[in-house]
């Protein structure tokens, strides 16, 4: 069976607090984009997880769909499986790609061996695999609070504008992007200011990672300054980076920032 898991994108990102265990509350709108990675799962004597594409840095045992497969098999007498992983969606990019791949395992495992989970039941399994994997079950824009793990339903509609996104061949470390981050409230929540029209979000989104990652990779500032010289109504960071994207009233090309970066259109 064959699937075909999708990046996001943070439509805003506040880092409210430190918590007690380590880690950060926040609050942030994740938004599914159009650039894919295929996964595929065949019956196999061995389980195995077979990468291809972009390079996944790391030991092959901690990529989160041999994870995710040993998740489901603890709970049901699943056969093993060959996983077949196309890498497209950027890595260290902010855009969830492993995640997603997770995320679709699980939904690919439940249908392919009748499993019968409903859809909180895979969330609950994804959410043992990472903070925003929990959103790939269902897939549609949320309000993400506390570790980023607990949704809203967001009622946000970008089919008209002309998304772009940028990738520049920078790797950031989410850890790095955390330990230098400075949590606070924010004046008002994105949970109100994201109902706004898109044409106000440029002072009033933000992404409160930028700061200290704009600091030590400029040329990722620079692209966020080039998508506005371009004419985009809205760019911000994706995550904790390195990927910027951008809305547009029109469809656009950037033949000066495909020249050193990966430019995705139409996402």
């Amino acid at each position: 069976m064959l699937s075909f898991p999708n990046a996001k994108i943070n439509l805003g990102l506040n880092i409210t607090e430190k918590r007690a265990d380590g880690y950060h509350n926040l609050e942030t709108v994740f938004y599914p984009v159009n650039i894919k990675d295929a996964v595929e799962i065949t019956d196999a004597e061995i389980t195995s997880c077979k990468t291809h594409g972009i390079d996944i840095p790391g030991n092959p045992n901690d990529n989160l769909c041999f994870k995710a497969y040993q998740l489901i098999k603890k709970d049901f007498d699943i056969p093993s499986q060959r996983i077949d992983l196309l890498k497209n969606i950027p890595v260290g990019a902010g855009l969830g790609g492993g995640s997603a791949d997770c995320a679709f395992l699980i939904k690919l495992l439940n249908e392919k061996f009748s499993l019968g989970l409903s859809v909180d039941k895979m969330e609950d399994y994804a959410r043992q695999l990472g903070a925003d994997c929990a959103f790939f079950i269902e897939n549609k824009p949320v309000y993400a609070f506390n570790k980023g793990d607990e949704f809203e339903k967001c009622e946000v509609d970008l089919s008209a504008w002309f998304k772009v996104l940028v990738k520049p061949p920078v790797h950031v470390s989410t850890a790095d992007a955390y330990a230098h981050v400075k949590p606070q409230k924010p004046l008002q929540s994105l949970k109100e200011i994201i109902h706004l029209h898109p044409t106000t979000w440029k002072y009033k989104v933000i992404n409160d990672f930028e700061i200290s990652v704009f600091a030590k990779y400029p040329q990722i500032h620079q692209i966020k300054t080039s998508l506005y010289d371009a004419g985009a109504t809205f760019a911000l960071m994706s995550g904790s980076g390195s990927s910027v994207f951008a809305l547009f009233s029109h469809p656009v090309k950037l033949p000066e920032l495909e020249k050193n970066n990966l430019v995705f259109y139409g996402i």
